[in-house]
């Protein structure tokens, strides 16, 4: 009986060991295939690059056939080219992925978007933005503010005016001026 026993809970260990082994690989094999955010030339980018510059960010996730997103779209311009010069910058991040490229870049065109945008895979965003924030993507459009010292202040789903992110920015700024 103690032979049999040994020989199950060596073959449990083995399954268990090859198990573990297995989920490594297709862990690897999900990671390796799905793609991070890029530019619009295909470099890969990394959200980083963009925070904690000294300047608010406005992160806009949008996707080209995003009804509130091309209605909005106009604002984010608008307000980039008022703030970037001073106190803030808008970056977009297009969820359509590399299957619908040429469709975000039309977007772009349409809407004369001047501020810098990233692309990647729906995936990929949705699983960023939980980790980021510890919920779940809720979709289209989804704005992110970070502060200038780079602290996400604000994840919020829905169409987001610009004049209350400038309200918001001018609260904060006064906040952090009272505390000098």
């Amino acid at each position: 009986m103690s032979k049999l026993r040994f020989a199950n809970t060596f073959f449990v260990q083995k399954l268990t060991l090859l198990s573990l082994l297995g989920l490594l690989f297709f862990s690897a094999l999900v990671s390796a295939e799905m793609k991070g955010f890029e530019d619009f030339t295909g470099k890969p980018q990394v959200l980083e690059n963009y925070i904690g510059k000294g300047k608010w960010l406005i992160v806009m996730m949008w996707a080209s056939d995003c009804h509130i997103c091309n209605r909005e779209a106009h604002q984010y311009v608008d307000f980039h080219m008022i703030h970037s010069d001073t106190d803030a910058t808008v970056l977009g991040i297009s969820l359509d992925g590399e299957s619908r490229k040429k469709a975000a870049e039309k977007f772009i065109k349409r809407h004369s978007v001047d501020f810098p945008n990233l692309i990647a895979e729906p995936e990929y965003v949705s699983a960023f933005y939980q980790k980021l924030t510890g919920q779940f993507f809720a979709g289209t459009p989804t704005i992110l503010i970070y502060s200038p010292d780079g602290e996400l202040k604000v994840a919020d789903a829905g169409a987001v005016p610009t004049s209350l992110i400038e309200e918001f920015i001018k609260k904060e700024s006064a906040k952090k001026t009272v505390k000098k």
